[in-house]
């Protein structure tokens, strides 16, 4: 079984865990919990709801799926726990920070300070089979992942959107570019990031756009924890 949807969510995909698609992805992901190691552990599936709930979202970093790696996945995109070694993308993640901030990378890759302040960090499929990226995906999740990104497109203060590779920002047909701020570039893994994601200074541009719309900023410090 999955957990609960946190507070704060229920009301906005209500329509969407009533669907079809979700009691079969329910039904797929207790198969799959019997037969195979899935990532990350269940309570963790709906982390990036249950630490940022729609009224406080400001901000929306949008990745693929969990990290496949044994102990990576903590239910928050880009995100590892505290004592977990940082994974290519997130130290690229930090390169483009202290180019672009002037802050030097921390000692660990735990974002839930980021998460905390209103920054979303939702994957577009919340499980992966251990060791097999991309495995559950078209299994339901993106339906559901889908419907986030929409209840956050219709909040009426607005919000930015951060879409690094071409995989997210196909989301873009979900988003009122009018009303909301979308920054894009290259994913930050080693296969890309020096073709547009260096340099692209995501974390200035996102607080400008908040300061623009009277928001307030993001402190992208990552605290010792």
């Amino acid at each position: 079984m999955l957990p609960p949807i946190p507070n704060g969510w229920t009301s906005a995909l209500a329509g969407e865990i009533a669907r079809p698609t979700f009691s079969e992805l329910q039904t797929f992901l207790e198969q799959e919990r019997k037969t195979h190691p899935v990532f990350p552990s269940e309570p963790d599936v709906f982390a990036a709801l249950d630490l940022t709930p729609l009224e406080d979202v400001r901000v929306l970093i949008l990745g693929q799926d969990p990290y496949p790696g044994e102990g990576q996945a903590h239910g928050l995109s880009f995100s590892v726990p505290p004592d977990v070694k940082k994974p290519p993308s997130l130290v690229n993640i930090f390169k483009e920070r202290k180019d672009d901030l002037g802050q030097a990378p921390p000692a660990h890759g735990h974002l839930a300070s980021w998460a905390r302040q209103g920054v979303l960090l939702l994957n577009a499929v919340l499980t992966v089979r251990a060791h097999a990226p991309n495995s559950h995906q078209g299994r339901g999740w993106e339906p559901f992942t889908d419907a986030v990104i929409r209840a956050v497109a219709a909040k009426p203060d607005p919000v930015v959107f951060v879409l690094w590779g071409a995989f997210a920002q196909k989301k873009k047909a979900l988003i009122d570019a009018h009303k909301h701020v979308i920054v894009e570039s290259a994913h930050p893994s080693p296969l890309s990031a020096s073709r547009g994601f260096f340099g692209s200074k995501p974390f200035s541009r996102t607080n400008a756009a908040l300061r623009s719309a009277h928001r307030p900023e993001i402190d992208w410090q990552v605290p010792d924890v």
